[in-house]
């Protein structure tokens, strides 16, 4: 990465759509991951809430916290010095109103050094992403799947009402949003949708006519085992190599051969 390059700023993100440039974003959630993406040259960084799954184990979105995802943010963004910095809001911390939700949205670019932060919902959000907008709080929409409403969806499955979710997208594009992730839809519906729009649409599940794409780190890099998400490619398989390593590094030190004579001093 050229020292010289500067960050990504939130115009120059959504004039990638204009200009025909395919957009990449991958989540990170601490500084090494950050400093390996952003040196990738990978246009957009989340800190996701995904973070509650990947790292922290639970079983859905819903347990991180605000002062959690700050943690997080905080560790990623001491990282990143070409890649625009987006933060997710945790559930509740927008849903409580919109004074709430400026205040929430606001310690998180206050106590991190992201330049926006990204909310679940469309029609719905659209008073609270206008209020962000307002206060000077650029916002990244998401629309289609969105795993904080698990609960409420009965799961997590591919959202097909076209009408619905064009709705959404041009309410928070009305809204003040400068993008927009579509999770899980089918990809005609998103290539409608990104031809509707003037934001850049960001895509994890939702084909390639999106503007551009997103994965989870872990999940690009194989480093969950079992069965991943369809819409994911793994680009390794660093669970097998990482868990090799680790039986390698047990054997040696049962047998005696670690440490070494190259690892120990006189």
């Amino acid at each position: 990465m050229n020292s010289e390059q500067r960050a990504i700023t939130v115009p120059q993100f959504t004039a990638m759509k204009a200009a025909g440039r395919k957009i990449t974003m991958l989540t990170a959630y601490d500084h090494a991951t950050a400093q390996l993406v952003d040196a990738a040259g990978i246009e957009g960084i989340l800190v996701g809430d995904s973070l509650s799954m990947v790292v922290q184990g639970h079983a859905n979105t819903l347990p991180v916290t605000l002062e959690e995802m700050i943690y997080h943010a905080e560790m990623v963004g001491r990282a990143v010095r070409h890649a625009l910095l987006v933060v997710d809001m945790p559930f509740p911390s927008f849903h409580l109103g919109v004074y709430r939700a400026i205040e929430n949205a606001g310690r998180i670019l206050k106590e991190t050094r992201c330049q926006a932060v990204k909310l679940e919902g469309g029609e719905e959000q659209a008073e609270v992403i206008a209020g962000l907008v307002s206060a000077g709080i650029p916002v990244m929409a998401h629309c289609g799947l969105c795993p904080q409403s698990v609960h409420q969806l009965g799961g997590y499955h591919v959202q097909r009402d076209e009408t619905r979710l064009l709705t959404d997208a041009l309410a928070a594009q009305q809204a003040g949003a400068f993008g927009i992730v579509l999770e899980c839809i089918p990809a005609a519906v998103a290539a409608r949708i990104t031809a509707e729009l003037k934001i850049p649409t960001i895509g994890i599940g939702a084909g390639t006519g999106c503007d551009g794409q997103i994965l989870v780190y872990h999940d690009l890099l194989g480093l969950t085992p079992g069965r991943l998400p369809r819409h994911v490619k793994p680009y390794a398989e660093l669970h097998r190599t990482v868990l090799d390593a680790v039986t390698r590094y047990r054997d040696d030190v049962r047998q005696g051969t670690f440490p070494g004579p190259e690892q120990t001093f006189e």
